[in-house]
């Protein structure tokens, strides 16, 4: 008989399955809000990506509560998950590698993306970070309230590669930001400093953290079909003897 405390955590991690997939959903949905920085940060095939995970992992789960109630005998339903299973790794997999693999040159990968913003948002992210142009004074700058007419001036006059005029412009506030917003999506621990403090949780999750509950409810489910398999093995010899049991 597959003991309880071996179903218990069977029980735990089917769970921490459902919130995986629940959490993830849910971080692909709220985060399509309307938001400068994270609708810069955060790509809609990033966020149909987190969908598609998510998705994968709730079907998961509603099929392993139809393969765990199955009679002792019939194993093939756990069988059937545990392919599930894999299939699920490989989907976190890609997921967490195809995030990760973009933060390896941010700098770069945000420069398009940050030309190609309305300028009332350049000039809102110029004016929270204080800073003009992305890589240096004349690229992608725009009049606002900090970079005035003198500041832009100013700024365009200085050397770009120069460690020092790194603060004055704004790649580098920008892909500070990115860098730990994705660091959060794909390996990170999750924290509960504002102002993305869900994000924060909702990303470890969802990439990379999901691999211990998939491979752990992997390895789970094969003790239960063994156990389950012996048992029927058990009762088998025991009908042969007649029914008696074993001294």
């Amino acid at each position: 008989m597959v003991s309880r405390k071996l179903m218990g955590l069977w029980a735990l991690f089917d769970v921490c399955l459902l919130a995986a997939g629940v959490i993830s959903i849910v971080f692909s949905i709220v985060y399509r809000k309307t938001d400068i920085l994270l609708n810069l940060t955060i790509s809609k095939s990033q966020l149909l990506a987190a969908l598609i995970m998510g998705i994968f992992l709730v079907v998961t789960f509603v099929f392993s509560i139809a393969a765990i109630v199955q009679k002792n005998h019939i194993t093939i339903g756990l069988v059937i998950l545990n392919y599930m299973l894999i299939v699920d790794a490989f989907v976190v997999l890609c997921v967490g590698t195809f995030v990760w693999i973009w933060t390896l040159r941010q700098r770069n990968n945000y420069h398009p993306l940050y030309a190609a913003l309305p300028p009332n948002s350049i000039a809102f992210i110029q004016d929270k970070f204080s800073c003009c142009g992305y890589f240096n004074g004349s690229d992608s700058v725009v009049p606002s309230t900090f970079c005035t007419t003198a500041q832009i001036a100013f700024t365009n006059a200085l050397d770009p590669t120069d460690v020092n005029n790194d603060n004055l412009f704004c790649v580098n506030a920008v892909t500070k930001f990115t860098d730990y917003t994705l660091n959060q999506m794909f390996s990170y621990v999750f924290t509960v400093s504002p102002p993305i403090q869900v994000l924060s949780l909702t990303c470890v999750i969802g990439a990379y953290g999901f691999m211990p509950i998939v491979l752990g409810l992997i390895l789970f489910t094969l003790c239960i079909i063994n156990m389950r398999k012996e048992d029927e093995r058990f009762k088998r010899i025991d009908l042969k003897r007649g029914g008696k049991g074993f001294v």
